[in-house]
């Protein structure tokens, strides 16, 4: 009997356990470990955050499910790896601590045939002063990272809205640090928000404001894409921008804020020059990092930087090699996701460590990174936690010398749907289909990507089709009859 032991039960760690469970049989076992006791459709916590959604309506509770898909579920917090065991006993472990309330605090060591790190970011508030307590929320700013955070969002921008029926109010959407990822989430909240303020009849009384990390509106850690139409190919840029004037929407770029306080931030631009914005409602992505697991050799003295990067992301088979931005690859990307030095270790979705940005580094003259990380989350994560969940299962049928599944961001495609405002008839959603994700310039000279399986439009059917795709992916995760036949 072969033990599978995931670590997290977000996209990839929910997607990579219930393929096991389904694909390996009772005669293996599988074990994830993560802190919630809910499944959480992350893409909907921004309509949570605007009072469209109640948390109810984006959260499942993930024990009775795996009680009926041979997966053993442990409400717990994931601290350390022990990839060579320990003396006295070479099997291979992780140590964690129960936050079920039955078992609060306790501490157990799980063993392990095979490991998934799938533990996504930890969402590091402290790295801005002022952004959010550990929670990301009670400090001056509001977070849609989670549905609990959708909703104290919620409550905060029903109470700013209400202001602007007597006095001008100030509202301030989009990243915090210069390295954030996420930006599509911000760029969702924000037009959501005008079209809230507009159905609210406030819309004259607010002054709405993106500010971002990005080079330009519509980079999304991606670069940018310039999107094949009726056989032209126009930037991201345009489109964006486009969307953002014809709101009213004003923007920062380029963008790092060092400092939050109430009702102000303090932000340092590409140029180095620094600049305060005030606001009365501010909703900022904080940056991602590691969720800060440790490792530990047989004898107890700590590999965490055999196995991880300085932040925090696991090692795979990236080429991790510095070099300058001209000699990039798309090669340079993961395939299999495994870890190079533990051939049974692997990490899926946000928890696996990238070589590098998509775009172009960029440093300010104080030596600010102001440069967006690469986007894993949605689709890609569920990809690769698939492709992970595939090369396990040949490597328990066939042995060691089995097959691995392919998995890289620079062969894959994505569907992405941005919800720009909701109603049956006033909803719109913008729509756009990438190939592949990490540009490849020796394959697509020019755009790096391929115009004919890049495109995107904006539309009211794109809120249907992000309406349906809640539905659809809940429906999904729920192993619901027919679930494998859903793609992503």
């Amino acid at each position: 009997m072969a033990r599978v032991v995931i670590m997290g039960a977000g996209v990839a760690g929910h997607a990579a356990a219930t393929i096991l469970g389904d694909e390996i049989g009772k005669e293996h076992e599988i074990v994830v470990v993560a802190p919630n006791s809910n499944w959480n459709y992350i893409p909907s916590n921004v309509w949570v955050g605007t009072g469209h959604m109640t948390k109810e309506k984006v959260l499942f509770p993930l024990r009775p499910l795996y009680e009926k898909c041979n997966v053993d579920f442990r409400q717990a917090k994931a601290l350390s790896i022990h990839p060579e065991g320990k003396e006295g006993s070479e099997k291979p472990f992780i140590t964690i601590e129960y936050v079920d309330p039955s078992k609060k605090g306790q501490t157990e060591e799980i063993e392990y045939d095979y490991l998934v790190n799938a533990t996504g970011p930890k969402l590091n508030f402290a790295k801005t002063p002022g952004l959010g307590d550990e929670n990301g929320i009670g400090k001056h700013t509001v977070s849609i990272c989670t549905a609990d955070h959708a909703t104290h969002a919620h409550q905060k921008l029903e109470e700013v809205l209400q202001k602007a029926k007597t006095s001008k109010q100030k509202i301030l959407i989009g990243t915090s640090d210069g390295s954030c990822t996420c930006q599509g989430a911000a760029f969702e909240y924000i037009h959501n928000v005008e079209q809230k303020a507009r159905n609210m009849g406030v819309r004259d009384n607010v002054e709405i404001k993106w500010i971002s990390n990005e080079p330009y509106v519509g980079d999304f850690g991606m670069d940018g894409m310039h999107l094949g139409v009726a056989g032209y190919a126009f930037s991201s840029k345009i489109f964006a921008e486009s969307l953002m004037a014809e709101r009213g929407l004003h923007w920062i770029t380029d963008a790092h804020v060092s400092k939050v306080e109430e009702g102000k931030v303090e932000y340092e631009l590409l140029d180095g020059t620094m600049h305060e914005e005030t606001f009365d409602f501010a909703m900022l992505i904080p940056a991602f990092s590691g969720v800060g697991l440790k490792a530990y050799n047989k004898t107890g003295e700590d590999i965490t930087d055999l196995l991880f990067m300085p932040n925090g992301f696991m090692k795979v088979d990236a080429d991790y090699t510095p070099k300058p931005y001209e000699e990039w690859k798309a090669s340079d990307w993961p395939v299999t996701y495994q870890n190079p030095t533990y051939g049974n270790i692997f990490a899926a979705g946000i928890a696996f460590a990238p070589p590098h940005p998509i775009g172009e580094p960029r440093t300010s003259p104080n030596g600010t990174n102001i440069t967006p990380a690469p986007p894993r989350t949605g689709m890609p994560s569920a990809t690769i936690a698939e492709a992970v969940a595939h090369s396990i299962k040949n490597l328990i049928k066939e042995g060691e010398n089995a097959k691995l599944v392919s998995a890289s961001m620079a062969e894959m495609g994505s569907l992405c749907v941005a919800s720009a405002g909701v109603g049956f008839k006033a909803g719109q959603g913008v729509s756009f289909t990438v190939y592949p994700i990490v540009k490849d310039f020796e394959k697509y000279p020019g755009t790096g990507r391929s115009t004919g399986r890049t495109f995107g439009s904006v539309g009211l059917y794109g809120h249907w089709l992000k309406v349906f795709m809640h539905y659809m992916f809940i429906y999904k995760a729920k192993l619901k009859p027919g679930w494998k036949i859903i793609p992503g």
